[in-house]
C-alpha cells in the first residue's frame, strides 16, 4: 500500500460528523450549504440527461460550456480567454488540482503551500513526488510575509498552490500580497495553481482579483473554478480550468487519464447557469452575508470573539482571549459532547506550525441551525 494514503489519519471532517451524530448535535462543521442550488440550473440538469446526448462527450468539456466559462469570466473578471485552448472542464475542482500536480511537477519539485490549507493539498504534492515547502498564516488577518516567501522559495520551486478566498480563513487577499507573490513567481520561474472556487462567494462588495488577471501571470497560472461553489451544488462536482495554451495542453494530458471527463448533463446546466442574469449572484451573495451577519452577531452576543469573515461559507472564532493554553481540537471535542454543536478546529488545516486557537464554522445553514446553535454556545461558555 502506499503510505500516502495507506497511513493517512481520519479527517477531522469525518471525526465531528461522526461526533455530531453520536450526540445529536447541530452540525456547523460539514462545509456544504442547506440551500438546494436554483431550480432552474437542477431542471436544466434533468431535462438533459432525459432528452440529451448521455454517452462520452468530448474530453475537455462540452463546447457550449467551454465558451460559457469563458464569457462568464470575461464579464465578471475581465479576462480575454480562449474557449478552444484556454479552457478545459473537470470533474470538480479536486481533479483539477490533482491533474495540474502531476502535469505539472517531477519528483523533487518543491511545491509552496500556503497554511491553513484544503486538507487535499498535501496528499496530491506528496503523490506527484512534489517536495512541500510551508508559509504559515496567522490571525487575524492571514497576510502574506514577504519574509516567509523568501525563506521558502529556491531553485527548485516550481508550483504554488495558492487558494484565494481562502478556506478555512474567508479571507481575501488584497492586491498588494497577489503582487508580491507575483514577483517571486516570475523570480523563481515557477507557475501558480490558483484554487479560486470561491470566487463568487464574497460579501461587503468585495470583488475577486484573479491572479492570472494580474500582469505578467498569464503565463505563470492555472485558474481554477467550481460551479459547485457557485450554485450551492457541491455534489455535481463540475471544475473550470484555464490556463495559457501551451499550460493547459499539458493539463489535458493529464485529465484524460485521471477522469477522462464529466457527465454532459451537468455540464448542459452549467453552461446555462453561467449565464444567468446578475441578480443571481448578487442575491446569492446577498443571503450568505446575511447568514454570515446573523451567526456573528449571535457569537458576539455571547461573548466569543469572532474573526473577520470576508468570503466563503465559513466564519472563525478566536479562542486565545479565552485562555492563553487553550487548544481548538480539544475545545472542539468539549463543544460537541457539551454544547451539542459540532465545528473544525483549524490546526487541522496545518501540517506543522499549527496556530491552536482558532475553530471554523459554516453557517451556510438555516436560519433555525444557526440560531439554535447560538443559544447552545452562549449556555455552554457561560457554564465554562
Amino acid at each position: 500500500m502506499n503510505p500516502i494514503f495507506a497511513e493517512a489519519p481520519t479527517t477531522i471532517f469525518e471525526t465531528m460528523s461522526r461526533l455530531a451524530g453520536q450526540h445529536n448535535a447541530i452540525n456547523l462543521g460539514q462545509g456544504f450549504p442547506d440551500d438546494p442550488g436554483p431550480q432552474d440550473v437542477r431542471e436544466k440538469a434533468a431535462e438533459a440527461v432525459i432528452s440529451g446526448w448521455n454517452q462520452y462527450p468530448p474530453m475537455m468539456g462540452l463546447p457550449e460550456l467551454r465558451q460559457a466559462v469563458a464569457a462568464h469570466y470575461r464579464r465578471f473578471h475581465n479576462l480575454d480567454l480562449d474557449p478552444d485552448t484556454e479552457v478545459m472542464i473537470t470533474s470538480g475542482a479536486t481533479e483539477a488540482l490533482a491533474g495540474a500536480l502531476l502535469a505539472l511537477i517531477e519528483p523533487g519539485d518543491e511545491v509552496v503551500l500556503f497554511q491553513p490549507m484544503y486538507d487535499a493539498y498535501l496528499p496530491l504534492v506528496r503523490r506527484a513526488g512534489g517536495v512541500p515547502k510551508f508559509v504559515t498564516l496567522r490571525p487575524p488577518h492571514w497576510r502574506i510575509d514577504e519574509d516567509a516567501l523568501k525563506a521558502v522559495f529556491t531553485d527548485k520551486t516550481r508550483a504554488v498552490i495558492f487558494n484565494n478566498p481562502l478556506n478555512p480563513t474567508a479571507t481575501v487577499f488584497p492586491r498588494e500580497d497577489l503582487e508580491l507573490l507575483g514577483r517571486y513567481l516570475e523570480k523563481f520561474n515557477a507557475i501558480a495553481i490558483c484554487d479560486e472556487v470561491w470566487e463568487h462567494v464574497l460579501f461587503d462588495g468585495l470583488q475577486h482579483q484573479p491572479l492570472i488577471g494580474l500582469p505578467g501571470l498569464r503565463e505563470r497560472c492555472v485558474k481554477i473554478g467550481s460551479a459547485g461553489k457557485i450554485f450551492s451544488l457541491t455534489g455535481w462536482k463540475v471544475g473550470f480550468v484555464c490556463a495559457a495554451p501551451q499550460i493547459l495542453k499539458v493539463l489535458g494530458k493529464a485529465h484524460q487519464y485521471i477522469t477522462f471527463t464529466t457527465p454532459p448533463n451537468l455540464q448542459a446546466a452549467v453552461a446555462y447557469g453561467l449565464a444567468k442574469d446578475d441578480a443571481y449572484f448578487l442575491g446569492m451573495r446577498r443571503d450568505l452575508q446575511a447568514a454570515r451577519d446573523r451567526f456573528t452577531v449571535g457569537l458576539s452576543s455571547a461573548g466569543i470573539a469572532v474573526l473577520p469573515s470576508k468570503a466563503t461559507y465559513f466564519l472563525n472564532i478566536d479562542l486565545a482571549p479565552i485562555a492563553n493554553d487553550i487548544d481548538d481540537a480539544a475545545f472542539c471535542l468539549r463543544m460537541v459532547e457539551e454544547a451539542k454543536v459540532a465545528a473544525i478546529p483549524v490546526s487541522a488545516f496545518y501540517a506543522e506550525d499549527h496556530v491552536r486557537s482558532v475553530v471554523r464554522f459554516c453557517f451556510a445553514k438555516t436560519t433555525d441551525k444557526l440560531d439554535g446553535a447560538v443559544e447552545r454556545l452562549a449556555a455552554f461558555m457561560k457554564r465554562g
